[in-house]
């Protein structure tokens, strides 16, 4: 399998389905659909792509949405309970006292990320401290999922900025999402702490990943690193191609495995994971693992279909036995910029490597001949 060519970033299908208060949860066909409103998780992967995207187009081209994305979940925020709201009709109403785990975590998770990179001291400050008023509930998550989330961002926080509470609860973080590997036999034929496979599985070893780097726990790296390769290697096709768990079904332990609709969610998961952890291992199985998912969106699937559309940055929502679900709604979108946006970094980062590689080779040929 070749590499398949980083297109340009282009936001044309984002600005299309971004309202006044931000993106719109759902579209028909590319045309969004203001019936089913906002929500914060979509809105904090926007807030993400946004600072992705300014290395690409520079800091003005996004500061705008930037802005309007923290503004969102600011006004999430729910002061009562120290938790973010979710769903938000389209004339800006909130429907929910609280969202799901998984909203707490991807709103911290945001937060975090903007904590660290976002180029204005303004709103690395306001960032900040929305993450420090979210952190205390997010210390009862017991989800997975959003329990790795809010690792992720305490680990992308403690880059910007340590302090004892981020650091306190990324540990106590760390170590329920650990225990729930304690009794998994990494190797047995279901290394996974659950009885089923079901939606952004890449997740939770990419927060072990990240959280044994930063800790220097090599026992936790490691679990993170063999839960990958298990999913690396199980979601991958006779001919080599990345087949994620369908999310008709999933795929409990000892049943059928769901082959479709398979989810943009479950690519931009599994490249975010190799990248960490060839991030940590320089391991170039991981970039290839990272391409292959990549690949998916660009055709090299089960159906030969291609699910992205690289031309106005849009992405269908779903890849079919037969065909790709026309409609373009937010989560696929904001997956494939992230996921394009994620393997032009990891392809830089490889060039540095390689050059690094080739400067060290050199330095000892220039040694022996002297």
């Amino acid at each position: 399998m070749s590499d398949h060519p980083l297109v340009a970033v282009t936001r044309r299908h984002l600005a299309h389905i971004t309202g006044p208060h931000g993106i719109w949860q759902h579209a028909d066909h590319a045309d969004p659909d203001p019936v089913f409103g906002t929500c914060t998780d979509d809105v904090a992967r926007a807030l993400t792509v946004d600072l992705l995207h300014r290395h690409q187009l520079g800091w003005e081209a996004v500061q705008t949405s930037a802005h309007r994305n923290l503004a969102y979940l600011t006004a999430a925020f729910n002061p009562a309970l120290g938790m973010f709201r979710d769903f938000r009709a389209a004339d800006g109403t909130w429907l929910d006292r609280f969202g799901s785990e998984d909203c707490q975590g991807r709103a911290l998770l945001a937060l975090g990320i903007a904590a660290r990179e976002a180029p204005e001291v303004a709103l690395r400050r306001d960032a900040r401290e929305l993450f420090d008023l979210g952190l205390p509930a997010a210390r009862r998550l017991t989800s997975p999922r959003a329990v790795a989330s809010v690792i992720l961002a305490c680990d992308a926080a403690l880059t910007g900025a340590a302090d004892v509470e981020t650091q306190r609860t990324f540990e106590g973080l760390v170590r329920r999402l650990a225990g729930s590997f304690e009794h998994v036999d990494l190797d047995c034929d279901w290394p996974w702490p659950e009885a089923e496979l079901a939606y952004e599985n890449a997740l939770l070893p990419h927060a072990l990943i990240v959280a044994g780097q930063r800790l220097g726990d090599v026992g936790l790296r490691r679990v993170g690193l063999a839960t990958l390769d298990w999913l690396i290697t199980i979601q991958r096709s006779r001919k080599g191609m990345f087949t994620p768990v369908g999310n008709d079904g999933w795929w409990p332990r000892g049943g059928t495995r769901s082959r479709f609709d398979q989810q943009p969610i479950e690519a931009t998961a599994l490249i975010l994971a190799a990248a960490a952890a060839y991030e940590v291992t320089e391991d170039a199985g991981y970039r290839r693992a990272a391409e292959s998912a990549y690949a998916w969106f660009l055709g090299e699937n089960e159906t030969g279909l291609v699910v992205a559309i690289p031309e106005t940055g849009g992405c269908h929502d779903g890849l079919e036995e037969d065909r790709v679900n026309l409609n373009q709604g937010a989560e696929s979108t904001l997956m494939w910029l992230t996921a394009l946006e994620t393997m032009r970094l990891m392809r830089s980062r490889a060039g540095l490597l390689r050059e690094r590689r080739e400067h060290r080779s050199g330095a000892v040929v220039v040694g022996v001949s002297a």
